[in-house]
Formats: structure tokens, sequence, C-alpha cells
């Protein structure tokens, strides 16, 4: 079972790609795609769209997991950031790939233990849930392969719970 976690965001939108195979976690694949300020914010979108587009033709993921945007000061951010997740979310309808989304505190609950975990006890964590040699170097990366690990986590609890429903 593989699922692209997505950590959306304008200027950095981080993803991970994380397989379940017999209770264990695998990371395929992670990283950020990177815009530039002096890009249109129309390029900016177009290039997260291909690039989200190019993983899952790539990977073949079974479902995608994307943070909500959970609470932002700053409204052109908010906005910004929403873009991105609309995008995001596009490029998963038009390859008719399941999406989930989850708050920031639903995220570290099930890679930390804690809601309220920082972000070095999130990417401690995953770094042992994925046995990683290193914690992975962007906080962005680090958040999108927490944010694949909880819908791993979220659709093993629901199958058994609901009785096998896939999700």
């Amino acid at each position: 079972m593989i699922t692209l976690g997505i950590d959306p965001g304008l200027a950095l939108t981080g993803y991970g790609l994380v397989e379940e195979k017999k209770n264990r976690y695998y990371q395929l694949a992670s990283g950020s795609i990177r815009t530039t300020q002096d890009m249109p914010g129309s390029l900016r979108l177009a290039e997260i769209y291909n690039r989200v587009s190019e993983l899952i033709a790539q990977y073949r993921p079974q479902f995608m997991a994307v943070e909500k945007l959970f609470f932002c000061k700053n409204v052109r951010t908010a906005l910004q950031v929403g873009e991105a997740r609309g995008t995001i979310i596009l490029a998963a309808a038009k390859n008719e790939l399941a999406v989930f989304e989850y708050t920031p505190l639903q995220v570290k609950q099930a890679v930390a233990g804690y809601g309220r975990a920082d972000k070095s006890q999130v990417q401690h964590m995953v770094q042992l849930l994925l046995r990683l040699p290193q914690r992975p170097a962007v906080d962005d990366e680090a958040d999108a392969l927490a944010v694949a690990i909880c819908h791993l986590q979220h659709r093993r609890y629901r199958e058994t719970v609901e009785g096998g429903k896939p999700g």
C-alpha cells in the first residue's frame, strides 16, 4: 500500500511516498517542489501540478494524504497555501487518486503520540518509523512523510474498526 503525503505550500511543497508492507513503513521517495517568487503565480501552481502528477505517474500510490491548512496568521500566506492545496488535490482528482486530509494536530498525534509535539520530535519519529539513517533535511519533506504515515495508521484503524472499508 503506497501513500503520497503532501505538505502544501506555494514556495515549497513537501512530498513523501511511503509504502506499508507487513505492518512496516518504507520510504520510497521524498523531497520538495520549489517555486520562486519571480515566477508568476499561475506558473508556480502549474509547476506544482506537473510535479505532483509526475510523482503519481511514477509511483502509482493508492492514496494521497494532504495536510489541512489549520491556522494562519497571515491571510496572504493562507490564500497561497490554499491555492497550492487546490492544485495538488486537482492533480489527484485528474489521476483518480483518493485524497484524505489531516490537520497538523492529527499528524503529530499519529506520528509522535502527542498532538502538540514540536518539529524535532516529529522529525525524530519519522526517522525511527522509516528507519532512515538521518532526519530529512527539509522540514516540509519530514512533514509530508509524517502525513503519509498518519494516513497509513488511520487507514489501518478504519479497516479494523469499520470492518475492512478501504481508505
